[in-house]
């Protein structure tokens, strides 16, 4: 089966969403970037892909979205 990752990480002062080796967007939350990431994989799901979207987990006294 084909698949598609979307991974949530830290890029450019904020957030970008990682998929096939390439980091997009600069988002100032990790929801933010969460939701850039959504139409996309929804895209893929109706192509017939298995899709993961993954979020970095927070770092302690991090807010929990990640914002700045």
């Amino acid at each position: 089966m084909k698949s598609a990752a979307y991974r949530i990480v830290h890029a450019r002062n904020g957030w970008g969403v990682e998929h096939d080796g390439k980091i997009e967007g600069a988002y100032d939350t990790k929801e933010a970037a969460f939701e850039a990431a959504v139409g996309p994989a929804s895209n893929a799901i109706k192509l017939g892909y298995e899709v993961s979207i993954m979020v970095e987990g927070s770092e302690p006294r991090e807010p929990a979205l990640g914002a700045r």
